[in-house]
Protein backbone atom coordinates (compact mmCIF):
# COMPACT_ATOMS: atom_id res chain seq x y z
CA UNK A 1 0.00 0.00 0.00
CA UNK A 2 1.48 3.29 -1.04
CA UNK A 3 1.82 6.26 1.25
CA UNK A 4 -0.14 9.44 0.58
CA UNK A 5 1.64 12.75 0.02
CA UNK A 6 0.95 15.36 2.70
CA UNK A 7 -0.29 17.86 0.11
CA UNK A 8 -3.17 15.47 -0.72
CA UNK A 9 -4.59 15.66 2.83
CA UNK A 10 -6.71 18.53 4.16
CA UNK A 11 -8.44 18.94 7.47
CA UNK A 12 -11.52 21.15 7.50
CA UNK A 13 -13.79 22.12 10.40
CA UNK A 14 -16.69 19.79 11.09
CA UNK A 15 -19.97 20.74 9.39
CA UNK A 16 -23.56 19.49 9.45
CA UNK A 17 -23.13 17.27 6.38
CA UNK A 18 -20.30 15.35 8.08
CA UNK A 19 -22.90 13.23 9.88
CA UNK A 20 -22.68 10.78 6.96
CA UNK A 21 -18.98 10.29 7.66
CA UNK A 22 -19.70 9.46 11.32
CA UNK A 23 -22.25 6.90 10.20
CA UNK A 24 -19.70 5.38 7.80
CA UNK A 25 -17.08 5.16 10.55
CA UNK A 26 -19.44 3.24 12.85
CA UNK A 27 -18.22 -0.23 11.89
CA UNK A 28 -16.97 -3.00 14.14
CA UNK A 29 -13.52 -2.71 12.51
CA UNK A 30 -13.18 1.06 13.07
CA UNK A 31 -14.78 1.01 16.54
CA UNK A 32 -12.82 -2.05 17.72
CA UNK A 33 -10.66 -0.03 20.14
CA UNK A 34 -13.26 2.66 20.86
CA UNK A 35 -15.83 0.76 22.89
CA UNK A 36 -17.66 -0.90 20.00
CA UNK A 37 -20.49 0.13 17.73
CA UNK A 38 -22.60 3.15 18.67
CA UNK A 39 -26.36 3.46 18.42
CA UNK A 40 -27.87 6.02 16.06
CA UNK A 41 -28.73 8.15 19.12
CA UNK A 42 -25.10 8.06 20.29
CA UNK A 43 -23.88 9.04 16.81
CA UNK A 44 -26.32 11.96 16.70
CA UNK A 45 -25.11 13.10 20.14
CA UNK A 46 -21.47 12.89 18.98
CA UNK A 47 -22.27 14.83 15.80
CA UNK A 48 -23.97 17.62 17.77
CA UNK A 49 -21.05 17.70 20.19
CA UNK A 50 -18.58 18.00 17.30
CA UNK A 51 -20.57 20.90 15.87
CA UNK A 52 -20.80 22.63 19.26
CA UNK A 53 -17.13 22.35 20.29
CA UNK A 54 -15.77 25.18 18.15
CA UNK A 55 -18.80 27.38 18.79
CA UNK A 56 -18.36 27.21 22.58
CA UNK A 57 -14.55 27.16 22.50
CA UNK A 58 -13.88 23.71 23.95
CA UNK A 59 -12.05 22.23 20.97
CA UNK A 60 -12.32 21.57 17.26
CA UNK A 61 -13.22 18.53 15.19
CA UNK A 62 -12.11 18.23 11.59
CA UNK A 63 -13.01 16.13 8.61
CA UNK A 64 -10.02 14.56 6.90
CA UNK A 65 -10.27 15.12 3.16
CA UNK A 66 -8.32 13.38 0.41
CA UNK A 67 -7.56 15.43 -2.70
CA UNK A 68 -8.10 15.83 -5.60
CA UNK A 69 -11.65 14.44 -5.32
CA UNK A 70 -12.32 15.93 -1.84
CA UNK A 71 -13.24 12.51 -0.48
CA UNK A 72 -14.11 12.57 3.23
CA UNK A 73 -12.08 9.74 4.73
CA UNK A 74 -11.88 10.31 8.48
CA UNK A 75 -11.94 12.56 11.51
CA UNK A 76 -9.38 14.21 13.73
CA UNK A 77 -9.86 16.68 16.52
CA UNK A 78 -8.86 17.97 19.92
CA UNK A 79 -10.87 19.08 22.92
CA UNK A 80 -10.46 20.36 26.46
CA UNK A 81 -9.95 17.78 29.20
CA UNK A 82 -8.80 17.86 32.80
CA UNK A 83 -6.14 15.20 33.23
CA UNK A 84 -4.25 14.70 36.49
CA UNK A 85 -5.67 18.03 37.72
CA UNK A 86 -4.31 19.93 34.70
CA UNK A 87 -6.15 21.52 31.80
CA UNK A 88 -4.95 19.86 28.61
CA UNK A 89 -6.16 18.99 25.16
CA UNK A 90 -7.05 15.44 24.26
CA UNK A 91 -6.68 14.44 20.60
CA UNK A 92 -8.37 11.63 18.73
CA UNK A 93 -8.75 10.39 15.17
CA UNK A 94 -10.47 7.78 13.05
CA UNK A 95 -9.93 6.72 9.43
CA UNK A 96 -12.16 4.69 7.12
CA UNK A 97 -10.64 1.18 6.72
CA UNK A 98 -9.87 1.45 3.00
CA UNK A 99 -7.66 4.52 3.70
CA UNK A 100 -5.74 3.09 6.66
CA UNK A 101 -2.05 2.11 6.55
CA UNK A 102 -1.17 4.89 4.08
CA UNK A 103 0.19 7.50 6.53
CA UNK A 104 -2.99 9.61 6.34
CA UNK A 105 -3.75 9.58 10.07
CA UNK A 106 -0.21 10.67 10.93
CA UNK A 107 -0.47 13.60 8.50
CA UNK A 108 -3.93 14.61 9.75
CA UNK A 109 -3.00 14.34 13.43
CA UNK A 110 0.10 16.46 12.81
CA UNK A 111 -2.02 19.11 11.06
CA UNK A 112 -4.48 19.16 13.97
CA UNK A 113 -1.62 19.49 16.47
CA UNK A 114 -0.35 22.54 14.55
CA UNK A 115 -3.80 24.11 14.80
CA UNK A 116 -3.97 23.39 18.54
CA UNK A 117 -0.51 24.95 18.97
CA UNK A 118 -1.68 28.09 17.18
CA UNK A 119 -4.48 28.49 19.73
CA UNK A 120 -1.84 28.67 22.47
CA UNK A 121 -4.43 27.54 25.03
CA UNK A 122 -2.93 24.49 26.76
CA UNK A 123 0.63 23.42 27.45
CA UNK A 124 0.05 19.76 26.55
CA UNK A 125 -1.99 17.60 24.22
CA UNK A 126 -2.64 13.97 25.19
CA UNK A 127 -3.67 10.92 23.20
CA UNK A 128 -5.12 7.84 24.89
CA UNK A 129 -5.10 4.93 22.42
CA UNK A 130 -5.91 1.45 23.68
CA UNK A 131 -2.77 -0.51 24.54
CA UNK A 132 -3.97 -3.01 21.90
CA UNK A 133 -4.24 -0.37 19.15
CA UNK A 134 -0.76 -0.74 17.68
CA UNK A 135 -1.37 1.63 14.74
CA UNK A 136 -2.54 4.57 16.88
CA UNK A 137 0.30 4.06 19.35
CA UNK A 138 2.77 4.13 16.43
CA UNK A 139 1.30 7.46 15.27
CA UNK A 140 1.97 8.95 18.71
CA UNK A 141 5.52 7.63 18.60
CA UNK A 142 6.14 9.02 15.08
CA UNK A 143 4.88 12.46 16.15
CA UNK A 144 7.23 12.58 19.15
CA UNK A 145 4.65 12.21 21.90
CA UNK A 146 6.18 11.08 25.20
CA UNK A 147 4.75 7.85 26.61
CA UNK A 148 3.73 8.50 30.22
CA UNK A 149 2.67 4.91 30.81
CA UNK A 150 -0.57 2.97 31.00
CA UNK A 151 -3.81 4.22 32.50
CA UNK A 152 -7.40 3.12 32.91
CA UNK A 153 -9.42 5.41 30.71
CA UNK A 154 -13.18 5.79 30.60
CA UNK A 155 -14.42 5.66 27.03
CA UNK A 156 -17.17 5.66 26.21
CA UNK A 157 -18.79 6.84 29.43
CA UNK A 158 -19.33 3.87 31.69
CA UNK A 159 -16.68 1.66 30.02
CA UNK A 160 -13.05 1.52 31.09
CA UNK A 161 -10.18 0.34 28.96
CA UNK A 162 -6.43 0.10 29.39
CA UNK A 163 -4.76 2.85 27.38
CA UNK A 164 -1.40 4.44 26.88
CA UNK A 165 -1.13 8.04 28.01
CA UNK A 166 0.87 9.87 25.34
CA UNK A 167 1.73 13.54 25.93
CA UNK A 168 3.14 16.22 23.62
CA UNK A 169 4.17 19.69 24.72
CA UNK A 170 2.52 22.27 22.48
CA UNK A 171 3.06 25.49 24.42
CA UNK A 172 6.30 26.90 25.76
CA UNK A 173 5.17 28.93 28.79
CA UNK A 174 4.32 27.50 32.20
CA UNK A 175 0.57 28.13 32.28
CA UNK A 176 -1.70 25.14 31.81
Amino acid sequence: MSKINESKILIEPWVETDLNLLLSLNTSFVMKYLGGLESYKQIMFRHKHYLDMSRIGTGQMYTIILLPCRTKIGTVGYWDRVWNNKNVYEIGWSILPQFQRKGIATIAVNKAIKKAKNESKHKYIHAFPSVRNIASNKICEKLNFKLNGKCNFEYPIGKFMECHDWRLKIKKNKSS
